[in-house]
C-alpha cells in the first residue's frame, strides 16, 4: 500500500502485542527484520503506511497507535477536525500522549469509552460517531483477536479470503490473496473476528452480512513485472488500454449521452490529472457536440452551486474514485437533486455509489503516484462520450483507435531513446515552460503537471496566447519551452507563439506530427486528429519519468505526494 502513503510505517499484530514504527518507507524495511517476523505467530494484525497530515514524520508519529493500556491500537486515514479538543478532554483525565498526531485521541476515546463487559463494537460506534470531519479507522483489540472499523469519507474495502478477513483502503493490499470483496459505504463498519465478518451501521449499530463481489483486476495487473518502476509500466500498458477502451460498450455510452441530452446544463469536475482530462472534455464537447459545459476542480466547485437544479448534471473523473473533494462537489449536486455521471477506474469504489451512471475506465491498476494511463483513458472516454452526442459514435471509436496505434508507433520508432536523451540534456534546469492552444492546452498544463510531479523542476503550462500577457518575461536563453503543435485549426497560432519564444532565446521542443523550422528539437508523434492530446501528452510523461531517473528520483513516490488524496 505504500503508493497510498509512504514517510513511515508501522505494525501491531499477536496477543501482547508486538508493535514495530519507523519513519521512512517500507521498502526500506531490513531484511533482519522480515526474517524475524514469522518467529511471532498471530492470528490478527493492523498495519498501516503513512502520509503525514498532523504531526512530523517520525518514528513516534507512526502508524498504528495504543492507549495507555497497549490493549487498543489503532490506524486511522483522515483528519480529525476536533483533535485538540478531544486531546485536553482526554488529558484531563490523565491520559498520556505519545505523538503529535490527531489520530492518537482515538484509541484513548476508547480506553475511556469502554465499559466493564460491553461489546467493543459499541465502544468504537460511540467514539467514531464523536469524531469531526471525513475519516476512517481500524482498531485491534489484540488480547481478543477483533478488529473493528468505521468510515465516513475515507475508503474502506474488505478482502474476504479462505478463512481469513483482510481490511484494506485499497483492494491492491491484498489481491494476492483473494480477489473477493465487500466494500463498506459512508456511515459503515466492519466487525472482523477469526469467523465472523458483519457490517455495522455507525448510526444504529444494526449489523448485517457484507455483500460480496468478486473483483476482475488480478495480481499480476498490480505487479510491476519485469519493469523498473510502475511509472513506465503504466505509460506502456496505454496502447492496449485504448484498444481495449476503442470497444467501450455502446449501451453505456449510451446511458450517459442520454443523461447529457436531458439535462439543462452540464457541469464538469476533477482535481489534479483528472481535472485536465475534464477540461479537455469542455474542448471536446464543444467542438463535436456542441454543448456548453461549465468547469471547475473539485476544490473549488462551490462557486458553482447556484447552477445546480434538479435538471443539472454534474461529471465527475477520477481514478481512484475516492479523491475527497471530488467526492464532495458530488454530494454538492446530490444536495440539489442533480444527476451524476462519473468516470472512474476503480470498480466499487466511493465515486461509483454515488454516480446515477458510470464509465468505468477499466484500465487495470494505476499504482505509480504520477498517473498517466489514467489520464489517456479519460481522454478516450470523453472522445466517445462527445462523438456519440454528435451522432458519430464509430467515428469516436476509430480515432481512439488510431490513438492506440499511434502510441505503438512512438514506441517502436525509437522515440523512448530520444526523450532519455533529451532528459539527460536538460536534466539540470530550473524552469521548463509549456504552451498549446484549443484542446492542446490542457495537455500544456498536464505535461507541466508530469514533469512537476516526478523531476520536481518548475514547470508551468500556459495557453499560447497568453505569452504577452506576461508569461514571455520569463524567458530566457537556453530556457527549455515544449510546444504542442496539432495539424489543426490552433497551428499556425501556436507556431506564432512558439517563434515569440525563441525570438526571446528559449530552447523550443515541438511535440508535432510535422517539423518545422522553429524546432529547436523536434519529437515526432502520429496525426490523429482532434484524438491529438492523446498521443501528444505521451512524450511529456517520458520525459518526466526519465527526468526523474536523470535526478535519481523515485518516479513511483514523488516527495509529499499520496495517489489518492482523501484529505481535504
Amino acid at each position: 500500500m505504500e503508493y497510498r502513503g509512504y514517510d513511515s510505517w508501522g505494525i501491531a499484530f499477536g496477543d501482547e502485542p508486538t508493535v514495530f514504527k519507523k519513519a521512512g518507507k517500507i521498502s526500506e524495511l531490513p531484511s533482519a527484520l522480515v526474517t524475524q517476523l514469522p518467529n511471532y505467530p498471530a492470528r490478527a494484525g493492523l498495519a498501516h503506511t503513512r502520509w503525514a497530515t498532523h504531526g512530523g514524520v517520525s518514528d513516534k508519529n507512526a502508524h498504528p497507535h495504543l492507549d495507555c493500556t497497549g490493549k487498543i491500537i489503532v490506524a486511522h486515514n483522515g483528519i480529525i477536525e476536533n483533535w485538540e479538543e478531544l486531546r485536553n478532554e482526554l488529558e484531563g483525565r490523565d491520559h498520556e500522549f505519545r505523538s503529535e498526531t490527531d489520530t492518537e485521541v482515538v484509541p484513548h476515546l476508547i480506553e475511556s469509552e469502554l465499559g466493564e463487559g460491553e461489546e467493543l463494537s459499541e465502544a468504537v460506534r460511540r467514539v467514531f460517531n464523536r469524531l469531526g470531519g471525513l475519516n476512517a479507522i481500524a482498531v485491534y483489540f489484540p488480547q481478543e483477536g477483533e478488529i473493528i472499523a468505521f468510515r465516513n469519507g475515507s475508503p474502506l474495502v474488505i478482502g474476504v479470503g479462505d478463512g481469513e478477513y483482510f481490511l484494506a483502503s485499497d483492494i491492491p493490499a491484498f489481491l494476492p490473496y483473494t480477489r473477493k470483496v465487500s466494500f463498506l459505504g459512508d456511515g459503515e463498519g466492519i466487525i472482523l473476528t477469526r469467523d465472523t465478518c458483519l457490517v455495522i451501521s455507525a448510526k444504529s449499530g444494526r449489523t448485517r452480512e457484507p455483500k460480496v463481489e468478486e473483483f476482475a483486476w488480478g495480481v499480476e495487473e498490480a505487479d510491476k513485472g519485469n519493469y523498473s518502476h510502475y511509472m513506465i509500466k503504466e505509460i506502456k500498458e496505454q496502447a492496449q488500454v485504448l484498444s481495449h477502451l476503442a470497444e467501450y460498450p455502446k449501451r453505456d455510452i449510451d446511458g450517459v449521452a442520454k443523461l447529457i441530452s436531458e439535462s439543462s446544463n452540464i457541469l464538469l469536475t476533477a482535481c489534479g490529472t483528472a481535472s485536465n482530462a475534464a477540461l479537455a472534455a469542455t474542448y471536446l464537447f464543444i467542438d463535436l457536440a456542441k454543448r456548453h459545459t461549465n468547469f471547475a476542480v473539485g476544490s473549488e466547485f462551490g462557486i458553482l452551486e447556484s447552477l445546480l437544479t434538479e435538471k443539472s448534471l454534474l461529471i465527475a473523473a477520477s481514478q481512484s474514485g475516492e479523491t475527497m473533494d471530488t467526492l464532495e462537489a458530488v454530494r454538492l449536486a446530490k444536495r440539489h437533486k442533480s444527476k451524476v455521471a462519473a468516470l472512474v477506474n476503480v470498480p466499487g469504489s466511493s465515486l461509483t455509489r454515488l454516480a446515477d451512471k458510470t464509465l468505468l475506465l477499466d484500465c487495470g491498476p494505476e499504482k505509480a503516484v504520477v498517473s498517466t494511463k489514467a489520464y489517456t483513458a479519460k481522454l478516450a472516454v470523453f472522445l466517445l462520450l462527445a462523438n456519440q452526442l454528435a451522432g458519430k459514435l464509430e467515428q469516436g471509436r476509430g480515432l481512439v483507435r488510431r490513438a492506440a496505434k499511434g502510441i505503438e508507433e512512438i514506441f517502436k520508432g525509437g522515440l523512448e531513446e530520444e526523450i532519455r536523451g533529451l532528459a539527460r540534456e536538460v536534466k539540470e534546469v530550473e524552469h521548463i515552460y509549456v504552451i498549446g492552444r484549443g484542446v492542446n492546452y490542457p495537455t500544456a498544463l498536464e505535461a507541466a503537471l508530469k514533469i512537476k510531479e516526478a523531476s520536481y523542476i518548475h514547470a508551468e503550462g500556459f495557453a499560447g496566447g497568453e505569452l504577452k500577457h506576461g508569461v514571455i518575461a520569463l524567458i530566457e536563453k537556453e530556457t527549455p519551452c515544449l510546444v504542442f503543435v496539432a495539424n489543426d485549426e490552433a497551428k499556425a497560432s501556436i507556431l506564432s507563439n512558439a517563434k515569440e519564444l525563441k525570438s526571446r532565446g528559449g530552447f523550443i521542443i515541438g511535440v508535432s506530427p510535422e517539423n518545422n523550422e522553429i524546432f529547436d528539437e523536434w519529437v515526432e508523434v502520429p496525426d490523429v486528429g482532434i484524438a491529438s492530446p492523446i498521443v501528444n501528452i505521451l512524450p511529456a510523461q517520458l520525459l518526466a519519468y526519465y527526468l526523474a531517473l536523470e535526478r535519481r528520483l523515485d518516479p513511483d513516490k514523488p516527495r509529499n505526494l499520496a495517489k489518492s488524496v482523501t484529505v481535504k
